[in-house]
């Protein structure tokens, strides 16, 4: 039995960090690969496959994890309650109301998480450590230069997605920027921001601007581009301005820059709003009729199409084939299904993440996201139905459709329809590791918003435009729309509709100050909800949200690991 160090394989990454001994750092396996050190990153072909595991850690974030970004994102908002089922432990109630005594034995809430992260952060130090030892493809150095700094930019890109999310959520976290086993303390928020900010400045400088053109994304939709660094850095930039009160984003971009990169984007002309909202997502898409048997069916397949003109940037999902480490699905959606119930177009899942009332009183009259964007039960007439009401926690009678699990309709030999999830007979998949819906991280209404927000002076223009498709049916604007004024008021507020359940309310919320969102996010008198069908209530504590700052627990079995140089976040 050979002894493979987990540092040396590009496609494997770090498991933990601070490993307190050597011996923690080995994997004892029989070597299944002739991909080491010794014979690989020698050529861009080499680097091109070390790129692609750079892009399949990003994806594991999501694909090996119960508690993902979005999850958390969601939960923690003011938009979604814990829920899940009346039997399940209390985490989620921990993780939604900020406090830890909902379910006291959970240090370890986000373990997995943190270590998928720093896996896929691995990858990316590792191909970069190399890039110096590649033979680059080109016919004169200037070309071969180009394809190095392709490369580089989008493996420092995808570097800065993982580390802005990792200290969005955690505040304090160790920063490594080349493979290393040291025991590594957590740093100033700043620094980490500082690499956030010069990688993805160096992407969008260096990744050419026609390398993945929109109209070819059917090839590669899911590739990280300069317009998507472009826009990454608008985020960037407003998130760490807002939530630590500085006036540029650790003097590497300014406010001017930062919109200067937005309108960028704009000005490619490589993306628009999609025609109607409700294409954007699959089950919103969907026209739904009832047979002459009631059965609720599908009287369009709708619009909706994966790498459509809107999409900014994408994590890309796909079917997963076994539970054997194969995890290329979107783990997480199913998580967000009816509890143990399908009713089509809408498969059955956990029960995770039902949606706050106030959310759908927020939509104006007319405004067609509404529709889009949340599942109404007993609006769509599915409440009657919902066979596992009694087994669902804070049951509020909504949860969210842009990211829910898909059912279908087979006809069976003798003409009887037999309803199944969307992802039975593909493969091995199943519909709890093979969700396959992909996760839509900027869409370009949010790089029109940003750089109304951010001042630009087609403000105006650019949210109207947002606020016009939200109305639109059919080419033509609906009763109910009115333009407004581009200020901060009406912008956020836009944002909150515009972009419920898509992983950013949390994130705009904290910007506004921690005050701010602990005002937004707080439940004192309690949300009457129903669990296990009896009156609930859900109480959110503004004193625990202001506790944390926002923030998320460290693991304890990295503290452990680390010895204790890691320190755990305040109130946690």
């Amino acid at each position: 039995m050979k002894s493979i160090k987990l540092y040396l394989v590009a496609a494997m990454g770090v498991a933990t960090l601070g490993l307190s001994s050597c011996s923690e750092g080995f994997l004892d396996v029989e070597p299944q690969t002739s991909l080491f050190d010794e014979n690989f990153y020698a050529t861009q072909a080499d680097a091109e496959l070390a790129l692609i595991g750079c892009y399949d850690g990003w994806q594991r974030t999501s694909s090996d994890v119960d508690a993902s970004f979005y999850l958390l994102s969601e939960v923690m908002s003011d938009q979604c309650f814990g829920g899940v089922g009346i039997t399940d432990d209390r985490n989620y109630q921990a993780i939604d109301r900020f406090d830890l005594s909902q379910a006291p034995t959970y240090s370890d809430l986000g373990n997995d998480l943190w270590t998928s992260y720093y896996r896929g952060i691995f990858r990316c130090n590792k191909l970069l450590q190399e890039l110096d030892n590649i033979s680059w493809n080109g016919a004169d150095e200037a070309d071969q230069l180009a394809n190095r700094k392709r490369v580089e930019g989008e493996t420092r890109v995808l570097r800065a997605i993982l580390y802005f999310d990792m200290v969005r959520l955690f505040g304090n976290i160790p920063l490594l920027t080349e493979p290393t086993e040291a025991n590594v303390p957590q740093a100033n928020p700043d620094e980490v921001y500082a690499l956030i900010a010069d990688d993805l400045l160096f992407g969008a400088e260096n990744i050419p601007s026609d390398a993945y053109p929109k109209a070819n994304a059917a090839e590669n939709d899911g590739r990280i581009t300069a317009w998507a660094a472009k826009a990454l850095l608008g985020r960037v930039y407003l998130y760490y301005t807002g939530y630590f009160e500085k006036s540029d984003l650790v003097g590497k971009v300014n406010a001017q820059q930062a919109l200067g990169h937005l309108e960028d984007v704009i000005n490619s002309q490589e993306y628009d709003l999609v025609s109607e909202f409700k294409d954007l997502w699959p089950a919103s898409s969907i026209v739904v009729t009832t047979d002459e048997e009631g059965n609720r069916v599908a009287e369009s397949s709708g619009a909706y199409k994966r790498g459509n003109v809107e999409s900014v940037l994408v994590k890309k999902f796909n079917y997963t084939q076994d539970y054997n480490g194969n995890m290329d699905g979107n783990r997480w959606m199913v998580m967000l299904g009816l509890r143990k119930h399908s009713t089509f177009p809408y498969g059955r899942g956990w029960g995770a993440c039902t949606v706050h009332p106030k959310v759908a009183a927020a939509f104006g009259n007319g405004d067609l996201r509404r529709a889009a964007s949340l599942i109404d039960l007993a609006g769509e007439g599915l409440e009657d139905g919902f066979e596992s009401l009694t087994e669902q926690r804070e049951y509020t009678g909504y949860t969210i459709k842009k990211y829910t699990p898909m059912s279908k309709w087979e006809e069976g030999a003798d003409g009887t329809l037999t309803l199944v999830d969307e992802v039975s007979g593909l493969g091995e998949g199943d519909f709890q590791a093979s969700q396959y819906q992909d996760w839509v991280i900027i869409r370009y209404a949010d790089v029109l918003l940003m750089a109304a927000e951010l001042g630009s002076a087609n403000a105006a223009s650019y949210l109207n435009k947002v606020r016009q498709r939200a109305y639109t049916s059919e080419g033509a604007v609906g009763e109910g729309y009115v333009e407004v004024a581009p200020s901060a008021v009406n912008i956020l507020k836009e944002r909150e509709l515009e972009f419920a359940f898509e992983g950013i309310r949390y994130w705009d919320l904290l910007r506004q100050g921690v005050d701010a969102a602990a005002a937004i996010i707080a439940e004192e008198g309690g949300v009457e909800v129903l669990s296990g069908g009896n009156d609930d209530k859900v109480v959110i504590k503004a004193a625990d949200f202001k506790e944390k700052k926002g923030l998320f627990q460290i693991p304890q079995t990295q503290i452990t690991l680390s010895n204790r140089v890691l320190k755990q976040n305040a109130g946690w």
